[in-house]
C-alpha cells in the first residue's frame, strides 16, 4: 500500500503533519496526493481534540511543489490531454486541496525545513503562521516553467507581502534564501535546521494552551478580515464575540486569572 503524502503524528492538541514523499522532494504529483490533503484537514478540522497543526517535509525540502515529470507526460495534477480537460483537473486535485487548508478553522504553523517551491511556497502559504530552516530556499517560479500559479497562490502570496512584492517574485520567479524571506515579512522566524521542528511545535503548543473555541473562532474572524469591510467585520466581531461569551472555556478563563491559576479548557 502506498504511504499516504501526509503522515501524521500527535502530540497532545498539536497535530504533526509531514508530507511524505521525500524521494520526489515531496512533490504533490498524483490526484490521490491531493485527496488525502482534502480527508487529513477534513478529519481533523472535525476533531475538537487538535488545536494546532504544523505542516512540514520529509528529507530536504518542504515541498518542490508540481511534478515536473507528470507535465512533460500530461499525467497527474496538471496538464492532460487538452484545455478543458486540464481545467477540470486543476479545479478537482490541487484546488481542492486549497480549499481545504483554506476551510481549516485549526491554526496551522508551516515549518519550511528545505526547499518550498512554487506549489509548495503556496502550501506554506496557505498556513497561518511560517518558520523556517536557515537553509531554506523558495521561491514563486511558475513563470520559469512557462505557466501560471493555478493553485491560487496569485491570492495567498500578495495577502502576505503585498501585491507589488507578490508581483516581483511570480514575475521573476526568483529563488530567495529564508532570511530574504523574513525581511519580506513571508516568514517569521528563521531557526537553525536543528531547532526548526521543536521551535513549530513551541508555537503550536503555546497556541493550543489557549481555548480551543476561541482559537478557531479568532482564526475564522481574522480570515474574514482579511477581505471583509470594516463595519461588515464589526458586525461578523460581535457576533463571534456574543457566542465566546457563552463558552465555559470563557468562564474558565475569567476565574482563574481571578484566582491566579492555570485555566483547564475542555472546548465547551
Amino acid at each position: 500500500m502506498t504511504t499516504p503524502f501526509l503522515t501524521l503524528e500527535r502530540r497532545g492538541r498539536v497535530a504533526i503533519l509531514t508530507m511524505s514523499r521525500p524521494e520526489s522532494m515531496n512533490a504533490i504529483g498524483t490526484l490521490e496526493d491531493c485527496d488525502n490533503i482534502v480527508d487529513t484537514f477534513f478529519q481533523l478540522g472535525n476533531d475538537r481534540s487538535v488545536s494546532a497543526i504544523v505542516l512540514t517535509g520529509s528529507g530536504r525540502a518542504f515541498s518542490s511543489g508540481g511534478n515536473i515529470k507528470g507535465m512533460k507526460e500530461r499525467q497527474g495534477i496538471g496538464v492532460l490531454d487538452q484545455p478543458d480537460s486540464t481545467r477540470a483537473n486543476y479545479r478537482r486535485g490541487v484546488q481542492r486541496a486549497t480549499r481545504a487548508m483554506l476551510d481549516c478553522e485549526i491554526p496551522m504553523i508551516a515549518a519550511i525545513n528545505g526547499h518550498a517551491i512554487g506549489l509548495g511556497l503556496d502550501l506554506a502559504c496557505l498556513c497561518d503562521i511560517r518558520v523556517a530552516a536557515e537553509s531554506a530556499k523558495m521561491a514563486a517560479s511558475f513563470i520559469k516553467v512557462g505557466i501560471v500559479p493555478g493553485d491560487g497562490g496569485a491570492w495567498t502570496l500578495q495577502k502576505i507581502v503585498g501585491y507589488s512584492k507578490a508581483a516581483e517574485l511570480f514575475l521573476t520567479g526568483r529563488t530567495f534564501d529564508a532570511a530574504y524571506a523574513q525581511g519580506i515579512g513571508l516568514v517569521g522566524t528563521v531557526v537553525p535546521d536543528a531547532d526548526l521542528i521543536e521551535t513549530a511545535v513551541g508555537i503550536a503548543e503555546e497556541i493550543a494552551a489557549n481555548s480551543p473555541r476561541a482559537l478557531r473562532l479568532t482564526k475564522k474572524l481574522l480570515r474574514e478580515a482579511q477581505h471583509g469591510r470594516a463595519h461588515d467585520v464589526l458586525e461578523l466581531s460581535a457576533a463571534y464575540q456574543a457566542i465566546a461569551h457563552e463558552t465555559k472555556d470563557h468562564a474558565e478563563a475569567v476565574a482563574a486569572i481571578l484566582e491566579k491559576r492555570a485555566p483547564v479548557f475542555t472546548g465547551d
